[in-house]
């Protein structure tokens, strides 16, 4: 699978993670909806690069199965005690993905995994708000991969 696709699912992620929250949208019904009408597709105007549907599937499960002790982790890692349920629903997005591929997708380098969801932050954001997501993730990433960091 190119890193071009992973990018890409990467995006539709942190947007299926938004929905979910702020529509209420189930598992089921976001799997399917990005499936046939986002993921490679145009809509609006817009684009969507093909992606990689295994890895989407995967990290989006993974993210709400895990997502207590996702949250909890976040919240250690963000500065100043600033709690996770204060920050914007993307950018909670993006961190929960983010840390959930830290901590569970191995396969992938954590320098990657961070430049990635810098990245999808500063699609949504500007550097104030990428640099965030590249702090926390900085400070997960040395709790779940040390070793890799090292």
């Amino acid at each position: 699978m190119s890193l071009d696709q992973r990018s890409a699912a990467r995006l539709a992620i942190v947007q299926a993670l938004y929905q979910m929250e702020v529509a209420g949208k189930g598992l089921n019904e976001i799997f399917a909806e990005f499936e046939s009408h986002w993921i490679g597709r145009e809509i609006e105007g817009a684009q969507y690069k093909p992606a990689d549907a295994s890895f989407f599937r995967d990290v989006l499960q993974g993210v709400l199965t895990d997502q207590v002790a996702i949250d909890r982790q976040i919240d250690r890692a963000l500065a100043g005690g600033w709690p996770l349920s204060r920050l914007e629903s993307v950018m909670r997005a993006a961190l929960r993905a983010g840390a959930y591929e830290l901590r569970a997708r191995k396969d992938v380098p954590a320098r990657v995994v961070i430049k990635e969801y810098v990245d999808v932050a500063g699609a949504f954001f500007g550097p104030t708000e990428s640099g965030m997501v590249n702090a926390v993730l900085d400070r997960i990433a040395h709790e779940e991969r040390a070793e890799e960091l090292s």
